[in-house]
């Protein structure tokens, strides 16, 4: 956590004091400033509490601020507020105003004292958020366009169910804002630059991806298994997958309902008594007698060796029960030279 060279509480404090008791107590309440009660309070809340409008306090509000900061309290804190700049120019100009405040403060008393240090310096410019990104805050207006529209770029190129390692992803963020005009910017700074973003995000495993998607987002077991499945590797018994799902996301997962629930999923293929594998990697639905069907269909005539060896690829089963389905005369037969096809 980055430790500031000033008290927060103490300075706002000083700035409060040269307000009138009502307008010191508006802007305690609007800002959540009071020693007993950190809440920000709405403009109605207020409003209703002195009995009247909204408007009203909305002006004096406004009047308050105006007063702090032509009134010498403000000048002789000149140094506070570079310091802040100065933090937020460190972290490439444009901060998420959750993440910067909760970087400098661990209560959130000390983290609303900061933010109203924001609001009251005309050195800082809040963004407010909407559908691409969070409230954030800049000391570059300019700039920060930049950024966003290069987050913009990136989500615009990132398929729906992309999977991407966060090295590969501020990798391609990179590449977006080196097209702004924005040069040699450090890995520290891409990354707090692409936590503003509401349309891309990571996953619990640290992977990167559009918000939208069930890899980022995961709706259910059918999800979790997906990743759990993905990040092993190799096919899971439905057991397993159901443990690992309760041991990575802290998710309870019954066996018997992770079982039911893949089963139910294209996305996984049982490829043996209760193993399951992703149809992504190549595994394809169906009996063993499917498969060998599928096969022979696919690459013709085959020894009885090769049927065997490609089975095995996509199914862990016994070679004797490779052997029983290739003996069904309705599927399948042998051509003079003792090679197979399907029927």
């Amino acid at each position: 956590m980055q430790t500031l060279q000033f008290k927060p509480k103490q300075i706002t404090r000083k700035m409060l004091s040269v307000l009138k008791d009502r307008s010191r107590d508006i802007i305690e309440q609007r800002y959540g400033l009071g020693s007993k009660d950190s809440n920000r309070k709405t403009l109605e809340a207020i409003g209703q509490q002195y009995g009247i409008t909204r408007e009203r306090v909305r002006q004096i509000e406004n009047f308050s601020l105006n007063s702090i900061r032509k009134n010498n309290v403000f000048a002789d804190n000149e140094a506070v507020f570079k310091e802040i700049v100065s933090e937020i120019e460190r972290r490439g100009k444009v901060v998420h105003e959750e993440e910067f405040l909760n970087s400098l403060a661990k209560d959130e008393l000390s983290r609303n004292h900061i933010h109203f240090l924001l609001v009251v310096s005309p050195s800082f410019t809040k963004i407010k958020e909407d559908n691409d990104f969070h409230h954030r805050w800049t000391v570059d207006v300019e700039e920060s366009e930049k950024i966003h529209e290069a987050l913009r770029n990136l989500h615009q190129e990132i398929r729906p169910d992309d999977l991407i390692s966060e090295e590969e992803m501020l990798s391609r963020f990179n590449n977006h804002i080196n097209k702004t005009n924005l040069n040699d910017i450090s890995t520290e700074t891409l990354s707090s630059w692409i936590k503003l973003s509401k349309l891309i995000d990571k996953n619990d495993l640290g992977e990167w991806g559009v918000v939208s998607s069930c890899n980022i987002r995961p709706r259910g077991v059918r999800d979790l298994a997906f990743l759990v499945l993905r990040r092993h590797g190799s096919p899971m018994h439905f057991t397993e997958v159901a443990k690992s799902i309760s041991g990575t996301f802290g998710k309870v997962a019954h066996p018997q309902t992770t079982h039911n629930e893949l089963i139910k999923d294209e996305r996984f293929v049982l490829v043996g008594r209760g193993l399951y594998g992703l149809s992504d990697w190549g595994y394809s639905a169906g009996t063993v007698k499917d498969v060998i069907k599928n096969i022979l269909n696919t690459h013709g005539a085959l020894t009885k060796e090769d049927v065997i060896k490609r089975v095995l690829k996509e199914r862990y089963v016994k070679e004797n029960t490779i052997l029983v389905n290739l003996q069904d005369r309705r599927y399948f037969k042998k051509d003079p030279s003792d090679f197979y096809i399907a029927i």
